[in-house]
């Protein structure tokens, strides 16, 4: 997903540079008005604070509402509500007060790209992958050859990550801080107690790989294409759930 960066302070912009690049996202990076509404490169989504050196970012809302439909996500440190009310007035989609952490943003970008790109009907259901395991993250719920299967709440927190982009290597400081906090400061050795209960759970199912000195990256082991069907339990999303349905 490619992303417009809207933001003159360089060290904000940096830092969430780098988070967002770490969960695969394409980010072009703008210091001012000016030169968000000269960017000719196309973009999914625009991340656009309001305390820029040229002129508000109030009008820059406007001016790139005016183009089009491209979701924008305020990031701000303008806490106050009339900023808030006036940003989604004249089109932001979505309004995120400084200081925040990137799984925030992240979620916040998933979010709004759920409710502007809408699943079809036929792709309402759970999310399959391959021919065993269906994960409905709408329910938090994850069955194996039709079957429930019982996970804690942090291993189906730590599985619709992993799922999200299966094949994808996956570091030990990516996935503490998507499944876990960013502020964990705990010993890591729970990530793998999580990986090895899932492994247990899911056996034939998926296959998850460590990969020494970096992190983990889960297969499907049929390597049928990921997709999603409906098996008449409900609809999901695309992104990872609490897991607070899960027992």
């Amino acid at each position: 997903m490619r992303v417009l960066l809207v933001e003159d302070d360089e060290p904000v912009a940096q830092s969430l540079r780098r988070g967002l690049q770490r969960y695969g996202f394409e980010v072009a990076w703008v210091a001012t008005g000016g030169d968000a509404l000269a960017h000719g490169d196309p973009y999914d989504v625009v991340l656009l604070d309001l305390g820029l050196p040229d002129t508000d970012g109030l009008d820059v809302c406007k001016a790139l509402r005016a183009r089009g439909d491209v979701p924008i996500i305020v990031i701000s440190a303008r806490s106050d509500e009339t900023d808030r009310v006036v940003g989604l007035e004249l089109g932001a989609d979505d309004y995120v007060s400084k200081p925040f952490g990137v799984r925030e943003v992240i979620a916040r970008i998933r979010a709004v790209m759920r409710r502007v790109q809408p699943r079809t009907a036929a792709e309402s259901g759970p999310d399959r992958y391959g021919s065993r395991l269906t994960v409905d993250r709408k329910a938090a719920r994850v069955r194996l050859d039709g079957a429930e299967v019982a996970l804690t709440p942090k291993e189906y927190d730590l599985l619709a990550f992993l799922t999200e982009e299966p094949g994808a290597l996956m570091s030990r400081e990516q996935i503490m801080e998507a499944v876990w906090d960013a502020n964990w400061f705990g010993p890591t050795k729970t990530l793998d107690v999580h990986v090895a209960a899932l492994r247990r759970k899911l056996a034939g199912a998926i296959a998850i790989e460590a990969v020494r000195g970096v992190g983990f990256r889960l297969e499907i082991i049929n390597g049928a294409e990921t997709g999603t069907g409906d098996t008449g339990d409900g609809a999901g999303s695309n992104t990872g759930s609490s897991g607070s349905g899960v027992s």
